[in-house]
């Protein structure tokens, strides 16, 4: 029996919170689910087989990035972006429109698209709702994700409202682009996303656009760029709500484990986020009774694990005071086991998730770990 091209089933609600499984060609995605990102076709210190061992069912990739390096048209030579990476399971790309906005120099915006030059060789490219499609649908990816402009939530509600009528446009136009790609598209999914900052009159009309167009599923963008947690999770009072109950909801570039947490109480679906692998080569350890600084010196001799309630090879096998010198010592292998805990220990919170909300004791598992990792 041929797999779905896109499922999404809900097992489980307790309150908001939802459980289920988006089925797709490449395999199964449990939700709530973290993607780790792998923004260069790579999760960046870690083997593919390492991540797929630790739980994670699906990681993104990054237009802008490899559209700039190596360029996705080698990607599609190379066999696409699975085959390049040896990762046989779904990968989501983003658009690249939030790199765009953030990352390149002297970019220009019009209603055609953003013209921009390469942060890395100041090389001149064209990003427009068409392209971003092309790009994706030349990498191979199997979740795609509509092209959009994502503004900072402190700008002008004019600017914001602006902005948020021109990336409904433009969703609508990737739409129609993404439909244009024959076998690609009658196998992969297409999401959009809401914007509107943190306004629920805008939030309202971009969810109804999207509605009207049709998606898979529906991201939440434009929030976790600086609004602080206490306004993202007041947005997220109302956001998922405003989009169809019938498929996944997607909270871009979130977050912290504290975050996760709140967003899924909120009826969130999906996440990605650099945190647990950017922190990973910082010397940060996420624990379940919180962040933990492995660059400070009380680690020195420090002969416990990491995280005692770790499953992960890293909590095994290896002490603080270990990885403690490593990471001072600048030595690669403490990037490589603090990125596998970090993401390690996001797994096993999605799947703690998972578990409390088919059992249906969320809210106490909520409480508790709020308790243990925020000290509340």
């Amino acid at each position: 029996m041929t797999a779905p091209r896109f499922q999404f089933s809900i097992r489980a609600t307790d309150g908001k919170a939802r459980t289920g499984t988006i089925a797709m060609r490449r395999g199964e995605i449990r939700t709530p689910a973290f993607m780790p990102v792998g923004t260069a076709a790579t999760v960046k210190a870690m083997k593919p087989e390492t991540v797929r061992s630790i739980g994670a069912d699906i990681i993104l990739g990054n237009t802008y990035h490899l559209m700039l390096r190596p360029g996705a048209e080698r990607v599609a030579r190379l066999g696409g972006l699975h085959r390049f990476m040896r990762w046989d399971r779904p990968i989501l790309t983003d658009s690249g429109g939030y790199q765009v906005m953030s990352l390149a120099s002297l970019r220009k915006l019009t209603e055609e698209g953003v013209t921009f030059q390469s942060h890395i060789d100041g090389s001149r490219h064209m990003l427009s709702p068409e392209r971003s499609m092309e790009i994706q649908r030349l990498l191979g990816s199997d979740i795609v994700m509509c092209f959009d402009e994502c503004p900072r939530a402190d700008r002008p509600l004019k600017e914001i409202e602006a902005s948020m009528e021109l990336s409904m446009r433009w969703a609508k136009r990737s739409r129609d682009a993404f439909d244009a790609g024959g076998d690609h598209a009658a196998n992969s999914a297409l999401f959009g996303i809401q914007q509107g900052a943190l306004d629920e009159g805008l939030r309202v009309r971009s969810a109804e656009a999207l509605r009207e167009i049709g998606f898979d599923g529906y991201a939440i963008g434009g929030l976790a760029v600086g609004e602080g947690q206490e306004a993202m999770f007041a947005t997220l009072d109302f956001a998922p709500g405003q989009l169809p109950q019938d498929a996944p909801r997607y909270l871009m570039g979130v977050g912290k484990p504290d975050d996760l947490v709140g967003a899924v109480e909120r009826g969130i679906d999906m996440f990605d986020c650099v945190l647990p692998t950017r922190s990973g080569r910082n010397g940060q350890g996420f624990t379940w009774s919180g962040p933990v600084n492995l660059r400070n010196a009380r680690h020195a001799e420090d002969t416990a694990p990491l995280d005692e309630r770790c499953s992960c090879d890293t909590c095994q096998n290896y002490s603080r005071a270990y990885l403690h010198h490593l990471h001072k010592s600048g030595e690669i292998l403490g990037a490589m086991l603090l990125t596998e805990h970090n993401l390690a220990f996001y797994q096993q919170l999605m799947q703690a998730m998972r578990d409390a909300i088919g059992e249906r004791r969320f809210a106490a598992f909520a409480a508790d770990f709020r308790r243990d990792y925020l000290g509340t």
